[in-house]
């Protein structure tokens, strides 16, 4: 809802409400809602589709067509080694029921009643609305009742980009993160996936116009916008006609070490965080007195510490033996990232569902006196309610966090 109350009106902001809250709805069912005109309605909704935040749901009944049996397998030095894994039932049949792209985003505004046999008064679309694209909503209309959803695909990619920039904000300067967002602002609707390792190339016109058109960066000039490029922008990242291009996976990655070493240094201590830090920055295994010996951490301290989080699945932790004159065993330890990860996230899921455990538990043991008129909760039981509504905003706020880091981890 926020990022739609961001970037549009009230009236769109309450349709995507009235999707989120129903799942599906046609088009002559959102606009008998609780809108003012039908008009007004349609105009918020064709918003909403453009910007690609609503979409159509896939066919209700997808038809599989039989894998071809004859179709020539292509054969190389290497073909014996490769093994292909089939798509799934389950896997068919989604790619089966999604509409396609031209018919994904298309739309008319009186569908339902092309479906019965009335006259239909298209939308207009804009510029970029094609006439084949028009000729298959006709199409379409004709023959079913058009069933719209909102575009979650959309919201994740939306807050990716948020993610990206508030990070470059922390690390460099409210000017890169301006630049950022132009760049992603201008390209977002030409990505082909949600998690793109780079962002779509744009040249350095288009970026300064969105940067200029901004609230916030019609002061920067030329040079200034220029810098922040070279902030954001490898030289790898530039093509020959200068058209620049951000390492989005890396802004991310950096994000999601932020978020591991600070559950590291609240959990375990600064001497733990520094340990942790190294061998995450390390590429390969450091032994336990070199370790102590990098981080200035006492001998004795260190192989209890680096147990510690290795019990908790924080470190791998391998045995060496020397052998020769004198046999001798050494511990070595490294960060794997992807298990490591992995733990960090199933560690989150297990801690919003104890939240959400203890407020259903608060919620049940307050029950009586939230049935009481607000003028009856005094003495005990205003204490009570007052004690109830403070654990009821750190947990919602906490919720919220862990929802972020969660979002960080497992769709960006």
């Amino acid at each position: 809802m926020t990022v739609v109350s961001q970037e549009f009106d009230k009236e769109c902001e309450l349709i995507i409400k009235d999707l989120l809250e129903n799942g599906r709805l046609t088009l002559k069912q959102i606009t008998e809602g609780e809108y003012a005109v039908k008009d007004t309605v349609e105009k918020s909704f064709l918003k909403l589709v453009n910007a690609h935040f609503v979409e159509r749901c896939p066919a209700p009944e997808a038809v599989l067509e039989e894998p071809s049996k004859d179709a020539p397998k292509k054969r190389g030095p290497k073909s014996s080694k490769i093994v292909e894994v089939p798509e799934t039932i389950e896997q068919r049949v989604v790619a089966a029921a999604a509409p396609s792209a031209a018919m994904r985003f298309s739309i008319l505004t009186d569908s339902e009643t092309d479906a019965h046999g009335g006259s239909s008064s298209s939308m207009s679309t804009g510029d970029k609305r094609k006439h084949d694209a028009l000729e298959l909503d006709e199409e379409f209309a004709n023959n079913e009742v058009v069933i719209w959803r909102a575009n979650f695909e959309e919201f994740i990619r939306c807050l990716r980009h948020k993610a990206c920039v508030e990070n470059v904000r922390a690390r460099l300067d409210d000017g890169a993160a301006l630049v950022l967002r132009a760049m992603l602002k201008s390209t977002r609707t030409a990505e082909k996936k949600v998690k793109m390792e780079n962002s779509v190339p744009v040249s350095f016109s288009t970026i300064y116009e969105e940067v200029i058109n901004s609230e916030a960066g019609r002061n920067l000039t030329c040079d200034r916008v220029k810098a922040s490029l070279s902030l954001l922008c490898d030289e790898r990242d530039v093509d020959e006609d200068e058209s620049y291009s951000v390492d989005l996976k890396k802004i991310l990655e950096l994000a999601q070490n932020d978020e591991v070493e600070s559950i590291v240094l609240k959990r375990y201590g600064r001497d733990a965080y520094k340990m942790f830090r190294l061998l995450s920055t390390s590429s390969r295994a450091l032994e336990t007195d070199k370790i102590s010996d990098m981080t200035l951490v006492e001998k004795k301290e260190t192989p209890t510490i680096l147990y510690k989080l290795w019990k908790d699945e924080y470190l791998l932790m391998e045995r060496l033996a020397v052998t020769g004159a004198r046999q001798a065993q050494f511990l070595v330890w490294k960060v794997d990232r992807p298990i490591v990860w992995k733990h960090v996230l199933d560690e989150m899921f297990h801690a919003a569902l104890n939240l959400s455990l203890r407020l259903a538990y608060e919620d049940e043991q307050i029950k009586e006196v939230q049935l009481l008129p607000a003028h009856k909760r005094t003495g005990p039981l205003g204490k009570q309610w007052q004690r109830f509504r403070n654990v009821v905003y750190v947990m919602h706020a906490s919720q919220l966090k862990i929802d972020d880091a969660i979002m960080l981890f497992h769709d960006f």
